[in-house]
């Protein structure tokens, strides 16, 4: 029963599924070892164990840099634990739970996205996961390690507020990855009239979509698909997507490691020119 609630075996599961899925009914017919398959296979490795390893040692070493022991002694420090700590849904059974952890941590998500492509700095990090050219399961895991942390520290408040059960938080993840994975699939399939609440093959497509082909900043929704209808920031038309990416894409780097670097380095270059022009 323990092995139902370790991860690595739904990541593991999930992923064979859908490598057998695309296989047999693709979208688009393409080699098995398509373009720059190894960059995804070290991200998705990376994201999924060694990252957490690496943080967990850097705490030990430097325990200043533990952002979440840091926030408990501010919490402690300022009398703040019966503020924020509410547990609103603490009493609840576990299935009404999961329901609420599904919408209030999916709007997070959906609104933390938006953000990302709002804002001229962290869209220069969210780039890294729109440079896929060719779209299946496992680009879902291309994304900069600090979209990261910049996505669970804000999903620390919506957490401590409604005081999830783990299991609740758990199976949110697991659905997460499932939905995730099945969102970036390069897969024949449509979803009918539940494209209106969940994420899809066919409607995320369009938010990778080249600004040459289609409307930029549409489609934030990462489990449901819900938000975008609510929100006006849907788009599903009835035609192909011919072109993924963002402008100048040519220049951007197909290096991992230069993946890795450039949203820092190109940043850095701007606060220099800014400084240099004051």
């Amino acid at each position: 029963m323990e092995n139902i609630y370790n991860y690595y075996y739904w990541l593991i599961g999930f992923s064979i599924f859908f490598v057998i899925w695309e296989r047999l009914f693709p979208l688009e017919k393409r080699p098995f070892w398509r373009r720059e398959w190894y960059v995804d296979v070290f991200y998705i490795v990376f994201h999924s164990r060694l990252f957490g390893e690496l943080l967990a040692l850097l705490f030990v070493l430097v325990p200043a840099l533990n952002l979440g022991r840091q926030f408990d002694e501010w919490v402690l420090d300022h009398d703040l634990h019966e503020v924020l700590y509410r547990n609103w849904v603490s009493g609840l059974s576990f299935w009404p739970q999961f329901g609420l952890a599904v919408l209030v941590l999916d709007l997070c998500k959906y609104l933390i996205h938006n953000t990302l492509h709002r804002v001229p700095w962290l869209w220069e990090f969210h780039k890294v996961h729109h440079s896929i050219v060719d779209l299946d399961w496992i680009g879902n895991w291309r994304f900069h390690w600090f979209e990261a942390i910049f996505y669970n520290s804000l999903l620390v408040l919506p957490v401590i507020l409604f005081g999830f059960n783990p299991y609740a938080l758990f199976w949110y993840g697991i659905v997460g990855t499932f939905v995730g994975h099945f969102a970036h699939a390069n897969v024949r399939f449509r979803l009918g009239p539940l494209k209106y609440v969940f994420n899809s093959p066919e409607m995320h497509i369009w938010h990778h979509i080249h600004p040459d082909h289609g409307p930029i900043n549409r489609n934030f929704g990462i489990v449901l698909s819900l938000w975008d209808w609510m929100f006006q920031t849907a788009y599903l038309p009835h035609r192909k997507a011919e072109r993924l990416g963002f402008a100048a894409m040519e220049q951007f780097p197909r290096s991992l490691w230069k993946q890795m670097l450039i949203p820092v380095t190109t940043l850095f270059s701007r606060f220099r020119r800014a400084g240099k022009s004051i």
